[in-house]
């Protein structure tokens, strides 16, 4: 009974390692380095001394009568804003407590799984939206990645969620399925690692006669997907064998992306379908679940329950992997790794999942977008695994299928007998009787009525359904460990130019906000049923909408209040300008220091450090203004999938870290108008000081800010006023934001003159 082998190994084991001799070799270990948790721990003391003596100086600093309006606006804004940053660093500080790495021994399985039979199924699945933002050829890579698994083949079962329901997308899986037969085999035979066979070819360029016979096949592969593709519909010619054009023949006039039945289509079946060398073949099914414009469909979430029902009455396999569809495997070891934590009996029946850091290819050599998110996909889930693990990523996640259906000791049934995680599915996957079941499941009304989306599946109630199902899995008991072996597991793509940077990442604070607003926000449900530790360690992501706050103050105002030859900060020989300097030092000091251990670099650090204030004035920004407006039933939140397509001018000037604006966007504007105030306010402030004949020590502070901001803003005074290319600023934003800077400067002045 395949999902009842996992319980089964871990019983195994146990008994194994009753028995004093020989003992059974360990299947993974764990490091806490306690000098650096010391250190953490000091330093988190020292510098939460530092910011209380900054909250006493600013409420000293108001208690005292203002001498104007104007001075005391500012002085509250800073007060605010420094108050919002503390709790923000404090959020960051518990994963600094207990940060935790592990280390897996996949060879050591051989105690417990010795024959095929041994290996529990996986059921890996894939999601795509629109084959126009996400092509189909790098979808079909990331599914022959997974198939080419080491990994007992009919083990495996790989669902495909298109929820576009593109004809395209399921002509392309028909090519893939015909591909598979010949690359699984291929890739056993010569032992390739990377197994995606874009990746392989790029990588590989002297090939033998056996390589280069695959590599045509796959050029003929991806020459005919894209020409269907750029046709936008599968042609006669196309089509191979009555069943594929009777499926096909399903996408008429009437058939949409929002409306559309339920198609479920059998690739491959592991019991019929075998490779040229006559090995089984790995499942391989396309899922387009049933859309209608009248129904809600809970974006990727409700697609991803939509698999968890159709797995489970065609394979009901006890782990489930979830994938993007452009998050390749790059190590066909990685479910091994895995397994290494699920048959450990030392963790337990509460460890739900086994989280692998998000890594991206084709990455620009200093990560100009801060794309490789250090803290988000690597600092903060190293710091959480120390506590009950680290949250879900959204991409290259195992988890135990149990973990869908309620607490480790409070199991919620589904409605339906068969979907029940110890359900055994004993029919054929093509049975009539599995396929009605399949379609059944994935109506878009099958939900109405039942728990799905608030306590079985993912959960619904954010556009973050990673967070947010992570978060209440927590909540109700289960744990998780945090893999990041040497060889990166998963290898996805990153976003290309800023516009898509920065809407991917107001998305997320969109999200994250539902929940921080909810009944279940952090602060309050997190700390009671996770603890203090871990429900503030969650608060760091759910808060991020409100960092703008105090980007956008320390952005405008101690520039426009130098421009006015006003002083908003302590002298420099002021005992109290010592805080400030530790507070800012010692921030970026402690970051800077975890990128260089991570073995990154000062570059990918600065450009790191850059971004954040970038995305504070973009995505947190105009995240906080859409969620308010949506919580004023204002407007409506749309979900957007980040473009996957590579243009190639685009491409090279990412290659030359050159920032990529082009198209002409409203989340512009807050970012160009800093940086043309910030660049007024360090030439004022100059001029000022010589002016005053060299009296530097009252506005040392602000002239600081804004020389390290212009600094930082190089790459936008280069689009604004020197680039040529398409990539350059567009005219009417920067018009626009000189406009938005004289009206502040003006407003400034005429404020300060008015008291």
């Amino acid at each position: 009974m395949q999902n009842l082998t996992l319980q089964k190994i871990m019983e195994q084991y146990i008994a194994r390692a009753a028995i004093p001799n020989p003992p059974p070799l360990p299947l993974n270990s764990q490091h806490l380095s306690r000098r650096t948790t010391l250190f953490n721990r000091l330093f988190a003391a020292v510098y939460a001394a530092a910011i209380l003596s900054l909250f006493y100086y600013h409420l000293t600093s108001l208690l005292k009568s203002p001498t104007s309006v104007s001075s005391f606006f500012v002085s509250i804004s800073l007060f605010i804003s420094d108050v919002v940053l503390a709790f923000l660093w404090a959020t960051t500080q518990c994963n600094r407590m207990i940060p935790l790495r592990r280390r897996e021994f996949p060879n050591n399985l051989k105690q417990l799984l010795k024959n095929d039979s041994d290996f529990p199924a996986l059921d890996v699945f894939i999601c795509t939206a629109d084959p126009y933002k996400e092509p189909p050829i790098n979808v079909i890579n990331t599914a022959l990645s997974v198939l080419a698994y080491d990994y007992p083949t009919t083990k495996i079962s790989v669902y495909i969620s298109d929820d576009g329901g593109s004809a395209v997308t399921l002509f392309a899986f028909m090519e893939a399925a015909r591909f598979a037969a010949e690359w699984l085999p291929f890739c056993r035979k010569n032992h390739v690692v990377e197994r995606n066979p874009e990746a392989f070819f790029e990588s590989n360029q002297d090939l033998d006669s056996e390589s280069e016979k695959i590599k045509i096949m796959y050029a003929k592969m991806k020459i005919r997907i894209e020409n269907i593709l750029e046709k936008g519909k599968v042609g006669e010619e196309f089509m191979n064998g009555e069943e594929e054009r009777m499926i096909l023949g399903k996408w008429t006039n009437s058939f949409t992306p929002r409306h559309h039945p339920t198609i479920i289509h059998v690739l491959l079946e592991s019991s019929k379908n075998t490779d040229i060398t006559g090995e089984s073949l790995p499942n391989l099914i396309y899922v387009s679940r049933q859309k209608s414009e009248t129904s809600r469909h809970n974006f990727k979430a409700g697609a991803l329950n939509a698999l968890l029902r159709v797995s489970a009455t065609m394979s009901n396999a006890p782990i489930v992997l979830t994938l993007d569809c452009d998050t390749y495997s790059n190590d066909p070891q990685t479910p091994l790794r895995v397994l290494c934590y699920f048959m450990d009996p030392n963790f337990g029946s509460n460890c739900g999942y086994v989280q692998f850091p998000q890594r991206f290819r084709g990455i620009s050599k200093n990560d100009v977008y801060g794309s490789e998110y250090m803290r988000l996909f690597i600092f903060n889930p190293i710091g959480m695994d120390g506590l009950f693990g680290p949250g879900y990523l959204g991409t290259g996640c195992f988890f135990v299928r149990r973990t869908f259906f309620g607490g480790p000791s409070a199991l919620e049934p589904p409605e339906l007998p068969e979907l029940h995680p110890s359900h055994v599915v004993q029919n054929s996957i093509r049975s009539r009787q599995v396929l009605d079941l399949a379609h059944l499941v994935a109506r878009c009304d099958y939900e109405i009525n039942t728990k799905w989306g608030s306590k079985l599946g993912f959960r619904y109630g954010s556009l973050v359904e990673d967070y947010f199902t992570a978060y209440l899995q927590k909540s109700e008991g289960w744990k998780s460990v945090f893999c990041n072996p040497n060889r990166a597991a998963f290898y996805g793509d990153a976003p290309m130019n800023l516009l898509d940077a920065v809407n991917q990442v107001k998305r997320w604070a969109i999200g994250l906000l539902e929940v921080t607003f909810s009944k279940y926000s952090p602060i309050t449900f997190g700390v009671r049923s996770m603890g203090l530790l871990m429900g503030i360690s969650y608060c760091h992501n759910a808060f991020w909408g409100f960092l703008c706050i105090p980007v956008t103050v320390y952005a405008f105002l101690p520039q426009l209040a130098l421009l006015n030859g006003a002083s908003v900060f302590p002298r420099v020989w002021d005992p109290w300008f010592s805080v400030y300097a530790f507070l800012f030092l010692g921030a970026y000091g402690q970051d800077l220091l975890e990128f260089l251990q991570e073995g990154s670099t000062f570059q990918k650090w600065w450009n790191d450090q850059r971004i954040w204030s970038v995305r504070a004035l973009s995505s947190y920004f105009f995240a906080s203004i859409e969620f308010s407006l949506k919580s004023l039933g204002i407007s409506a939140l749309g979900f957007n999938v980040t473009s996957k397509v590579v243009d190639q001018d685009q491409s090279k000037r990412y290659d030359q870290e050159l920032f990529e604006f082009g198209t002409s966007s409203p989340m512009f504007l807050p970012m160009a108008t800093a940086a043309i105030v910030n660049l007024a306010g360090f030439a004022g402030g100059l001029i000022g000081i010589w002016r005053s004949g060299g009296a530097w020590e009252e506005v040392f502070v602000q002239i600081f800010l804004a020389g390290f901001t212009v600094v930082n803003c190089f790459p936008l005074y280069e689009a604004m006023a020197f680039r040529k290319d398409g990539g350059k600023l567009p005219r009417e934003i920067t018009f626009l934001s000189l406009f938005l800077a004289l009206l502040l400067c003006s407003f400034a002045a005429f404020f300060s003159s008015f008291n």
